[in-house]
């Protein structure tokens, strides 16, 4: 039931009671108040309040953790055009939790939400198209929901819109549009995006090869734990190219990105404890 007249004032005013205590605005945080207030707005048909119990439930807040009840509660709210919670009921069905999984279900609510502009699920959507999952796949269907994402901001959908870019998938091949949203998302701190920024540097693709730019951009990726960075820093250091050559600190990159899980430093770690030449080192660089 949605609420109406005096009804709406006082679900609006259980819902903002929930959301002080969920946040300990004015009170002392307590997800249990919380809980308890949103399921009074949530119970007269108030959509957020329903979203945000959902959430609670999702999260194990103030409550047990239950996928079932907020599945329920997303569904609620989803179904009075909530985006957020259409994203969530989305992002349920994608994921098989609280419903059995169903990637159809998953585009249906993706696209309510994304329809309505909300750029996580645009990106989501983008996702689905990408791979094929829930819809056909669609290079050209994933750019377009990936770029109405990244010009929201949306550091994941850049990073995917500039690999799109950067290999002519449902757009012509633009390296230099693949920088461009790279950049954008490598600014925002997302390590893949750092990492092929770098490489991009590295080889002179959308932008003049600077090898001191491709180490600054690998070293940001590589201090967030990305392996391949880790890798193609001691290739810089053994290559001599935007640092000093040095061996040693070769040996120390690889053998973090090797302790990682990236094969190239594994395999170059070994090569560097055989003493076996430069050449021999694995050439290129790699790309997330």
């Amino acid at each position: 039931m949605v609420p109406q007249g005096g009804q709406q004032g006082l679900a609006d005013a259980q819902f903002n009671l929930g959301w002080m205590y969920a946040n300990g605005e004015g009170v002392s945080e307590d997800d249990a108040e919380a809980v308890k207030w949103y399921r009074k707005a949530a119970e007269q048909g108030h959509a957020k309040a329903q979203f945000s119990l959902g959430l609670m439930y999702a999260n194990g807040e103030g409550v047990s953790e239950d996928d079932a009840e907020a599945v329920k509660w997303f569904r609620k709210a989803a179904e009075q055009g909530h985006a957020k919670a259409q994203y969530g009921l989305g992002v349920m069905y994608d994921n098989g939790e609280g419903v059995p999984e169903d990637d159809a279900e998953a585009v249906k609510w993706y696209r309510k939400a994304a329809e309505q502009g909300y750029a996580p699920a645009q990106f989501n959507l983008g996702g689905m198209y990408d791979d094929g999952e829930g819809v056909s796949e669609d290079d050209a269907e994933a750019v377009k929901w990936y770029r109405k994402a990244a010009e929201q901001g949306h550091a994941g959908a850049q990073f995917n819109l500039g690999t799109m870019y950067h290999y002519g998938e449902g757009v012509s091949e633009d390296d230099a549009e693949a920088v461009k949203w790279f950049r954008k998302a490598a600014e925002q701190g997302d390590a893949a995006a750092q990492l092929n920024l770098g490489v991009m540097y590295a080889i002179g693709e959308g932008v003049p090869e600077d090898d001191a730019e491709a180490v600054k951009w690998y070293r940001k990726a590589a201090e967030q734990g990305h392996a391949a960075a880790w890798s193609n820093l001691g290739l810089t250091y053994i290559q001599g190219e935007g640092v000093l050559r040095n061996e040693r600190l070769a040996y120390a990159h690889f053998s973090v990105g090797s302790a990682l899980g990236n094969t190239s430093a594994k395999s170059n770690l070994e090569k560097l404890q055989s003493q076996l030449s430069r050449q021999e080192l694995i050439e290129g660089q790699d790309l997330a």
